[in-house]
Parts: C-alpha cells; structure tokens; sequence
C-alpha cells in the first residue's frame, strides 16, 4: 500500500530550547526531527503522537505536544518516491511542536534511525538535511513558550 502525501514533522525539544535530532537508518548523515506519514482515518494530531512513539518510545501524551499551524509543501526526493502512488511528487507536511521538561534520552527505532542528539536549537537547525525542518526549529523560540 502507498504512503499518503501527507505527513507530521514534530519538533522534540526541551524548555531550554534543545532540540532532539535523529539520524536517519536509511541515509546515514541525514539529521532530522520526528517525522512521518499520516495513515487512513488518523487525525493530524494522532499520526503526531503516533509517529513519537514509534520513533522515540515516547508518550506525547504526557507532555506538551502543539500543532504550529505551519505547513509546508515539498517536493519527495527521488530516492523515496517510490513508496507512493505513481505521479505523487509532493508532500503536504504539518509542523507540531512536543516540549518536554529536560533532555531526555530517548529509546530509538532501529529500523528508523541510527543515533540520537540534543542540540541547542540554532545547531539543531544546521544539521537538519531538510529545508523545512531547519525553518521549524529556527522558529522555536518565538513559537514555544513554557
């Protein structure tokens, strides 16, 4: 089954403003935030909270997880396109924001990424590969509030 064009990026991050960043399994180097497709009949909010337990093992739930009302429109790389539909080269992404009161280390899946970091936000954003991650996490400070 295809993936739908439609997927969250959510922003772990602490209060002091560090950013969780995951290297991606499938393309060592790749530094990014939680990230995923929404499934058929999920709300935005539950593929968010879906997607951070899966990544990450942690309960979204139990802290303080904001929708950002941004969303971007991008072009699928190449090199993943083939999991949709033929045609599909764009993505609908929606931005949230998960703060948490401290770093925390988190339980990786190893399908998915290959190591973990806290950042404070502004190297968080340097290393993101995707335009549209770094542009979320530059946005942090004006957007998270304790």
């Amino acid at each position: 089954m295809f993936k739908i064009p439609v997927s969250v990026l959510v922003v772990i991050h602490s209060v002091d403003l560090r950013v969780l960043m995951l290297e991606r399994a499938d393309a060592p180097g790749f530094w990014q935030s939680v990230t995923g497709s929404q499934e058929r009949g999920e709300s935005l909010r539950e593929t968010a909270i879906r997607e951070v337990r899966e990544e990450t093992g942690l309960a979204a739930e139990a802290f303080k997880l904001t929708d950002w009302r941004m969303r971007n429109q991008y072009e699928i790389f190449p090199r993943w396109r083939h999991r949709y539909a033929p045609g599909v080269t764009t993505n609908s992404e929606h931005v949230f924001g998960l703060m948490l009161p401290r770093a925390l280390t988190v339980s990786l899946a190893e399908r998915e990424h290959l190591s973990q970091l806290w950042l404070p936000f502004e190297q968080a954003a340097e290393k993101c590969f995707s335009w549209s991650n770094a542009a979320a996490i530059r946005r942090l400070p004006v957007i998270a509030r304790p």
